[in-house]
C-alpha cells in the first residue's frame, strides 16, 4: 500500500543498550545515535504535541539488501504515537517506515483503508508521519518522502554495515 518497508522500529529503554543487544543477538549494525532528535511541527490527533527523543538506527544485512533498524526512546509523556500505545517502561514493536512518493497520497489510501493519522512533524526538511494500523496489523505506519538527505543518512547506515567487523558498534551522531 505504501511501498517498500525500509525499516523497522521498536520502543526501548535505552537505544544504546539495546543497539548492543542487536549486535549481540542479531548481528546487526554498527549503530548510530542521534540524541534530543530536533523535531517540530508535531501534530498528534490534530493538535500541536512535542516529541522529543532518542534513537538508534543500524543496518540488519539480508538477502535482499537488508533493511533499517530503529530502537528509541520518547523522554517525556507529551502526547504522541508513542505514549497513546504504551504505557511508561513498556517496549516493542512501534512500526515499520516506508518511503512514500507522496505521503499525503499514501494518508489518503490509508484513511479510505480505516486507518487514521496518529502523528505529524518534521525532523529538518523531512516530513514524517504515523498512521495507526494498530487493530490491523499491531503498529504503526512511518511514512515520508525520499529527499536527498534523509537516502543519503539510510545508504550511510547501510554502507558501514557492509564489511563491518564489529569495532565500535555504537556509535554517537552529533
Amino acid at each position: 500500500m505504501f511501498g517498500p518497508v525500509v525499516q523497522v522500529a521498536y520502543v526501548v529503554d535505552d537505544p544504546r543498550l539495546a543497539a548492543q543487544r542487536w549486535v549481540d543477538r542479531h548481528g546487526a549494525g554498527p549503530f548510530f545515535v542521534r540524541d534530543h532528535i530536533p523535531v517540530t511541527d508535531v501534530v498528534h490527533r490534530g493538535r500541536a504535541s512535542a516529541f522529543d527523543h532518542t534513537s538508534a538506527y543500524g543496518w540488519m544485512l539480508g538477502p535482499s539488501g537488508g533493511f533499517m533498524v530503529e530502537l528509541f526512546v520518547q523522554h517525556d509523556r507529551s502526547p504522541s504515537a508513542v505514549t497513546e500505545r504504551f504505557a511508561e517502561g513498556e517496549t516493542g514493536l512501534h512500526h515499520l517506515a516506508c518511503l512514500a512518493e507522496s505521503v499525503s497520497d499514501s494518508i489518503e489510501r490509508a484513511e479510505a483503508a480505516g486507518m487514521s493519522l496518529a502523528q505529524s512533524a518534521m525532523a529538518g526538511s523531512t516530513r514524517f508521519v504515523f498512521v495507526d494500523d494498530i487493530a490491523q496489523s499491531g503498529h504503526y505506519w512511518e511514512l515520508y518522502e525520499p529527499t536527498s538527505g534523509l537516502l543519503g543518512f539510510y545508504d550511510m547506515v547501510r554502507a558501514a554495515a557492509v564489511g563491518w567487523d564489529g569495532t565500535d558498534p555504537v556509535r554517537t551522531l552529533g
